[in-house]
């Protein structure tokens, strides 16, 4: 009987563990430990820890440093500890843990990986390198096979010297004397020593197309390759069975939940307190209403927008509900503009509406297109480089130097050449109508009744029923130079791409009038003098553009009056982000484009760094607290929404990907070198699809450290799991974990914390586990949070 198909399954069941990393230019936020949630956390760190060699808790130096500012209540902390047969006090047991925490010794696979690294990196490179590895085309066994004779690195003996053409025959040679039932332990060793690289093979074989088609590669060959370098640098095939448990981790857990408790019992008495206040309805029609992203940064920007006139604000997942694959104008490659968890629907296009903006664009970018591809030919011709640098070293060593001593007139010189060429938005327009005609693989543009559905959805979901004169879809993306991780700045509800784009195709829906009497026949009544309008917010700056080609004349002074006060917001939100990041707070907006223009910065933004909270809710709930751009805010109003659909859609989808964000930055912080990509000073950018700590290594898929602190040991963002708060009735909330057991498990593992705001009887209840709830003012006598865990003192 063949073993072939066994082989095979046992591969797919040992790469589980391995949660899938996209190409860095398009980062996308994941739990790191996404493979294990089916597990209580506390369980699952110790997993991943044996797997990864990561820590899954805060070091004892950061539980100290947030017991000795007050974040962590003394007597919440002291009643969990005693619960849990801790008597000694909390700087007795902050010094056992510290005492526990040991750095790892390299390990004999160390050749290994840096061998195998070199041949990933050369393989899946996607458009960096000018010289490509021969034969890709034949998939990542066979190019190996083919050219490692000439690696002067790998030994000749062993397999390698003479490989069987096909992957699983090589790894059925090496597993000749294994037993099967051990091939999964060694298949889940080798598959987790580069959990990175495997993270990117495993998504790229998973999407296929694109680069996956002209260079193929499966975990089979990714494993055929490894245990063929196993073999020839005899390193261990099969793992360590001698594990040890940690019992420190159990007394980390404990912290850790007092330390949410603090934080999550402020939150949900604020909610609490003016959920029972009955609100006075304001009858004046809002001068605009503006929909931002749920994203923590577009809490900061709207209490400045209230701020700064008589404005409503509302949040939505940035994609605003309409999963899309779009392809910008002049673009050469469509992207996924939607959640990971969402399969995109609809193939949206760019088309020019404006024959001379668009020849104008041309022209001008056709120049400064011209240019580019000269300088790149000049500078890698073997026959013009030196001369190249003979002629232009003085040019480039001036325009190196006001990168580096001036970046904010760098700033304001390309502010000036896009002035120059015309903006896309001003001569193109989403392509939202259907075409049945179009060759393409997903259908061209939305159906009426499509477009209907997504305009409903996004009203519904957000409770708003009273239209402005204006509204306003503001997607988010951030500015930055050199930077690798811009991306993870961008909007991860679009898969870490700009948010504009999704924008513009709902406020072109939104405008149809077939739809707009279509949704009146729903009972969503948009008055005529309503025009919506799309715009985007620049998380760096916090300008936010406003995108108005289709606002009538009789709106124009609305217009410009939110122009003024949106630029009155950006200054107020720009003075309290520079002060978050020490900086220069005497010309906020001035120092927030220094940031975005300045080649070496490596903090041009906090991005979602302290993110700890996720408030589903009407507006009025917190719309005079500040939190600190730390709660991701969604729109809702249970009173709209009878039978719970809206609700079950925002539990399901958003909650799931914040709570996936939530844990990103929650283990890149408690272990940067694993889960994240440890300091951008010494990252070098690999092939286009990730970076490397050095020369070489694991592909670094997590978040680096200048993205978490602000300082050696001394984190910005706190690790917190996400503490989600909805206002709706609790027995509504329930009927909906009930139908999904998916989310019930996240919240009985202790994945993230769920405390419901219940109006109808004016009380809080937090989720306790298998569908049991405990009302909030019952917590000083007995403390709530994250599944027990057993330890002894």
């Amino acid at each position: 009987m063949s073993t072939e198909p066994a082989i095979r399954d046992c591969i797919e069941r040992a790469a589980e563990p391995v949660g899938p990393a996209w190409p860095l230019h398009s980062f996308v936020t994941a739990n790191p430990l996404h493979g294990f949630e089916d597990d209580p956390f506390h369980e699952a760190v110790q997993q991943a820890n044996e797997l990864f060699g990561g820590d899954g808790y805060p070091s004892a130096a950061v539980f100290r440093r947030a017991w000795e500012s007050g974040a962590i209540d003394d007597q919440r902390l002291i009643d969990r500890l005693a619960a849990h047969g801790y008597e000694a006090d909390p700087e007795t047991l902050l010094d056992r843990m510290a005492a526990a925490e040991e750095t790892d010794e390299p390990t004999a696979r160390d050749r290994v990986d840096e061998v195998l690294t070199k041949w990933l990196a050369t393989f899946l490179d996607q458009g960096q390198a000018d010289w490509s590895l021969p034969n890709r085309e034949a998939g990542f066994y066979a190019a190996f096979r083919e050219v490692t004779p000439y690696d002067g690195a790998i030994p000749d003996s062993g397999v390698v010297a003479d490989l069987p053409e096909e992957p699983v025959t090589a790894i059925k040679s090496v597993l000749a004397d294994v037993p099967e039932g051990r091939w999964q332990d060694i298949f889940e060793m080798h598959l987790t020593a580069l959990s990175g690289w495997t993270g990117l093979v495993k998504q790229r074989a998973a999407a296929g197309g694109g680069w996956q088609a002209s260079a193929p590669i499966t975990l089979t060959d990714y494993l055929a390759v490894r245990l063929a370098l196993v073999d020839a640098f005899d390193a261990p095939l099969e793992p360590d069975t001698d594990g040890c448990d940690d019992d420190s981790a159990p007394l980390a857990e404990l912290w850790l939940q007092a330390w949410e408790e603090s934080y999550r019992a402020e939150l949900v008495e604020a909610v609490a307190d003016r959920s029972a206040v009955e609100s006075d309805t304001d009858e004046t029609r809002p001068g605009a209403q503006l929909v931002f992203c749920i994203d923590t940064r577009s809490e900061i920007i709207r209490r400045h927008v209230e701020a700064a006139g008589p404005y409503e604000t509302h949040g939505y997942a940035g994609f605003f509900g309409v999963p899309m694959r779009h392809q910008g104008h002049d673009e050469d490659v469509t992207v996924d503009a939607c959640p990971p968890i969402v399969d995109a629907q609809h193939r949206i296009d760019e088309e020019e509406i404006d024959c001379d903006a668009a020849d104008a664009y041309g022209r001008r970018a056709g120049l400064l297109d011209t240019g580019e591809h000269l300088l790149k030919a000049l500078k890698q011709n073997a026959a013009t480089a030196y001369s190249f640098v003979e002629n232009t070293g003085s040019a480039y060593g001036a325009a190196l130097a006001a990168r580096t001593l001036v970046p904010t007139a760098v700033h304001d010189t390309v502010a000036a050449v896009d002035e120059w060429v015309p903006d896309v938005h001003d001569y193109c327009e989403p392509t939202v109508d259907h075409d049945p005609s179009a060759d393409t693989v997903l259908p061209r543009g939305l159906t009426h009744e499509q477009k209907v559905e997504y305009a409903a959805n996004a009203f519904e979901l957000m409770g708003i029923e009273e239209f402005g004169r204006l509204v306003v879809f503001a997607g988010h993306a951030s500015q930055t130079a050199n930077n690798p991780f811009d991306s993870s700045l961008d909007c991860g509800a679009c898969a870490g791409n700009p948010g504009g784009p999704n924008a513009r195709v709902l406020a072109t829906i939104c405008n149809d009038e077939a739809v707009q009497k279509s949704l009146r026949e729903r009972g969503i009544n948009v008055p005529d003098d309503t025009v919506f309008l799309a715009g985007e917010h620049n998380t760096t700056t916090d300008e936010v553009t406003l995108f108005d080609g289709d606002v009538p004349e009789s709106h124009r002074a609305d217009l410009e009056q939110l122009r003024a006060d949106l630029a009155t917001a950006q200054a107020g939100a720009a003075a309290e982000r520079t002060e978050s990041m020490d900086a220069d707070t005497s010309a906020p907006v001035r120092e927030t484009q220094r940031r975005a223009a300045d080649w070496a910065e490596t903090r041009p933004e906090w991005g979602l760094a302290g993110n700890a909270a996720f408030v589903i809710g009407p507006r009025s709930l917190t719309a005079d607290l500040d939190l600190d751009g730390r709660a991701f805010l969604h729109s809702y109003d249970y009173s709209t929404d009878p039978d719970g659909e809206a609700l079950e859609a925002i539990l399901t989808g958003p909650m799931v990907v914040t709570q996936w964000i939530n844990n990103q930055y929650y283990f890149a912080t408690v272990d940067t070198a694993v889960y994240g990509s440890g300091s951008k000073i010494t990252q070098n950018p690999v092939g286009n699809v990730g970076v490397v700590q050095g020369n070489g290594g694991d592909l670094l898929t997590g978040l680096p450290l200048q993205s978490l602190t602000v300082g050696a040991d001394e984190p910005y963002h706190q690790p917190l799991r996400l503490s989600t708060v909805v206002h709706a009735p609790v027995e509504q909330v329930e009927e909906i974990l009930a139908d999904h057991d998916d989310l019930a498990t996240l919240l009985d593992n202790g994945w993230l914390s769920l405390t419901v705001v219940d109006p109808t009887k004016d009380d809080a209840f937090h989720y306790e586990g298998e569908l049991t709830w405990d009302a909030v003012s019952a917590e000083t006598q007995q403390a709530v949070g994250a599944p027990a865990v057993a330890a002894d003192d």
